[in-house]
């Protein structure tokens, strides 16, 4: 009999709605014009910073960790305990119908990954090319249809009609789509395009790993078959992810993984074979010890925002997401990048290319003279962020590679991301980076090496 669980969790000041306190925040790095400052991590799209409340409570399981799922011993039970809370937990956050399960994974990738590989075998799957290369390339044994980039979002709609409308009727067939884009930010029309899914007889997926942190996710509003999303953009670390939704699939597909815990039963055959009797709960695809603090800070996270509230850190973030729109739009030599129009909804992520720069040179001067974190590169969405650029969509690329030496424009982007742990002065200090290095030009001199723009140590 499982025993309740009594691990200490830490208290949030629920009138802490922005920016909610995150680990690092008093970092400081060194500047290689002289001194230190504080760092600016503005790249939360790849990974945000661990919210203090999930540290805590994390810290406070530790010395209760224990063996999950077939220990006699009261911290193997307590660890069990906690880590099937943690399931349902991450269960009321994402909204989950009742018939509905919660996969837990490695990552949005995995979760993914876990998914095509439980798709029907003569699946068809719809995946718009603007997708991050987790939702864009797992279906490698399916029959994929890449879809055009949209527009508009009412385009995105009229496309995924028509790529539906010409489908197979009689066959399985899934949509694969992001709830904002890891490139732009911007909003997709998630519940139109599941309305558009289901009418044609087809399910979808919401790659929620942008969204997840940003906005309120709810399974049962948008009517969407499944939800993937990461912890460590959720500000959880650990490494830890979920797969959530329609448990008919998974049911059906052979594990994900074989091994332990994924089994209820297994027996050796008279002929030297083995028989497996395989579990039909979430356990069949999480073979394997679980990693129950990497899950643990999931449902941490899940808490942590609920409890804040997530309409004071929406209103919090479009106000910085309209400071920083505003503060580039200043700035004649940057260009914004975007696919439905600069007034597009988005969450606070945005890319951009500045006019005369290289985008790891701009990026490398931000770190090294202001103590800034961005990202630039391709962002694991080539096809995207080319199409953005004006290049050949499907000319190959690597993530982060520049393609010119400083000083030249690269076809790659920067892109600037934030959240919930962001200060005011962290983007105060980002826009009038931007603007001293476009006006009056880098104060360091930087060389290319190993494919990257760095500071010149000489």
């Amino acid at each position: 009999m499982r025993m309740p669980l009594s691990v200490p969790t830490a208290a949030l000041d629920s009138s802490v709605c922005a920016p909610l306190p995150v680990l690092g925040q008093n970092v400081t790095v060194p500047l290689v014009t002289g001194g230190e400052v504080t760092y600016a991590p503005l790249d939360y799209a790849a990974s945000a910073p661990a919210l203090q409340r999930v540290w805590d409570d994390v810290a406070a399981y530790a010395p209760y960790y224990g063996s999950v799922h077939r220990g006699a011993g009261y911290l193997s039970q307590l660890s069990t305990d906690l880590f099937e809370n943690s399931r349902r937990t991450v269960a009321d956050f994402l909204g989950c119908r009742a018939e509905d399960q919660v996969v837990f994974t490695r990552s949005t990738t995995d979760s993914l990954n876990l998914l095509a590989a439980a798709i029907p075998a003569d699946c068809q799957v719809f995946v718009y090319e603007t997708e991050h290369h987790a939702s864009l390339l797992p279906w490698r044994d399916a029959q994929v249809t890449y879809l055009n980039a949209p527009r508009t979002p009412a385009q995105a709609v009229e496309t995924l009609e028509r790529a539906l409308a010409d489908r197979d009727p009689y066959g399985p067939a899934l949509v694969c789509v992001t709830g904002a884009s890891n490139v732009t930010g911007e909003l997709w029309p998630v519940k139109e395009l599941a309305a558009a899914a289901h009418a044609h007889g087809a399910r979808i997926v919401l790659d929620a790993a942008q969204l997840a942190p940003h906005h309120p996710v709810d399974i049962a509003e948008l009517d969407v078959d499944w939800v993937a999303f990461s912890g460590h953009k959720l500000y959880a670390p650990f490494g830890s992810g979920v797969l959530a939704g329609r448990a008919d699939w998974l049911q059906a597909a052979e594990p994900y993984l074989a091994g332990g815990g994924a089994s209820r039963k297994v027996a050796r055959r008279a002929d030297g074979g083995v028989d497996v009797d395989w579990h039909t709960t979430a356990a069949r695809h999480e073979a394997g010890s679980p990693n129950v603090i990497g899950v643990y800070s999931i449902a941490s996270a899940c808490r942590a925002l609920t409890e804040a509230g997530f309409d004071g850190l929406v209103a919090r973030e479009q106000e910085l997401v309209s400071r920083v729109g505003k503060g580039l739009a200043e700035v004649p030599e940057v260009q914004v990048l975007s696919l439905f129009g600069d007034d597009a909804p988005r969450v606070g992520v945005i890319s951009f290319v500045v006019r005369g720069w290289n985008s790891s040179h701009f990026a490398a001067a931000l770190s090294a003279e202001y103590g800034i974190g961005v990202r630039d590169g391709l962002f694991c969405a080539h096809p995207l962020v080319r199409t953005l650029l004006g290049s050949d969509p499907r000319d190959p690329g690597e993530c982060g590679a520049p393609e010119a030496e400083p000083g030249e424009r690269s076809l790659n982007a920067i892109r600037v991301s934030f959240g919930a742990g962001t200060p005011d002065e962290h983007i105060d200090r980002f826009l009038r980076a931007v603007s001293e290095l476009v006006r009056e030009g880098a104060r360091w001199n930087y060389r290319t090496e190993d494919g990257r723009c760095v500071p010149d140590r000489g």
